[in-house]
């Protein structure tokens, strides 16, 4: 072997140690070798509370105090049932993807461990999973699920082919959906409050006019109108030719009235004569009962 094969086969092995010592190194560690010393990505392990970062992804906002605390005795008492979700930072070292609730509500309890599923996972993955486990929570409401939606499909590249395929719903429903963010705040506070449903906010976004909207949210909310009455009031207001149109009604000659009144006269009963523009009409002769019908009858025969 020449000497400047020998030369590049120590360069080979030189690299080889210098990567695997990089691997194997606990401030480099990401997808390999220890976590606190036992545990690998993949793994499920208890961790410590305080090793756990918070996820700077985190789609929800806004945590309710009175829940934390009933799920924090929860735990007090039956334990975390359902490991929370973190990626591998490096040695020693994790992030939040799934399930802060459950780690706001372990500290409260005084926890100083949780056990916690772990993965490695870039930041747009960490994102994308964050929303989506964010997106199947019971509790979210209609506006939170829209900005899921819609972050997914911005910040994840994600269609609404893709989004639908992600999530286990309809495009259908996802577009429903995303239409939400199209109404103006107010209406998107009042959504998110509970103040109307999202059968409201739907009958809303046929109107295309903020104004008109905010004037039809301040009656559903002092009339509190269903959402049937809302969509009525959507259609009087795209349509007020709708609203004023009339039946047509077709003039009938007085002879007619007169003969009407002589036959009401003589049969004891309502006669009414209706007549079309074209000449046609009908005699209608009314009866409230079995025996006034044969009554009629038995006089129009006998003449």
């Amino acid at each position: 072997m020449s000497q400047e094969q020998n030369i590049s086969k120590a360069k080979r092995r030189g690299l080889g140690r210098g990567l695997e010592a990089i691997l194997q190194s606990p401030d480099t560690d990401i997808t390999s070798g220890d976590i606190s010393g036992n545990y690998v990505a993949g793994a499920t392990a208890e961790i410590e509370l305080e090793k756990i970062e918070a996820n700077p992804f985190q789609p929800r906002a806004d945590f309710d105090d009175m829940a934390l605390r009933e799920l924090a005795a929860s735990i007090k008492t039956q334990g975390i049932i359902q490991p929370v979700t973190v990626r591998k930072l490096g040695f020693d070292k994790y992030q939040l993807i799934s399930g802060e609730r459950r780690l706001r509500a372990s500290k409260i309890a005084g926890l100083t461990t949780i056990p916690v599923f772990i993965r490695v996972a870039n930041d747009e993955q960490m994102l994308e999973m964050a929303l989506i486990e964010n997106i199947h929570r019971e509790n979210l409401n209609a506006i939170e699920i829209a900005i899921s939606y819609q972050r997914l499909i911005d910040e994840c590249n994600l269609t609404q082919e893709s989004l639908s395929e992600q999530v286990g719903k309809s495009r259908t429903t996802i577009t429903n959906f995303l239409r939400l963010l199209k109404l103006p705040p107010e209406v998107q506070i009042a959504l998110r409050d509970g103040h109307i449903t999202m059968g409201h906010a739907r009958a809303l976004i046929n109107f295309d006019n903020d104004e008109q909207q905010l004037l039809i949210l301040q009656r559903i909310i002092e009339e509190e109108l269903n959402v049937r009455q809302v969509e009525a009031v959507v259609r009087n207001i795209n349509n007020p030719e709708q609203k004023q149109k009339k039946p047509k009604t077709n003039f009938v000659p007085a002879v007619y009235k007169q003969h009407s009144k002589e036959l009401s006269e003589k049969f004891l009963t309502k006669v009414d004569v209706r007549r079309a523009s074209n000449g046609k009409g009908a005699l209608v002769i009314n009866f409230d009962n079995d025996a006034e019908f044969e009554r009629i009858v038995a006089s129009l025969i006998s003449k």
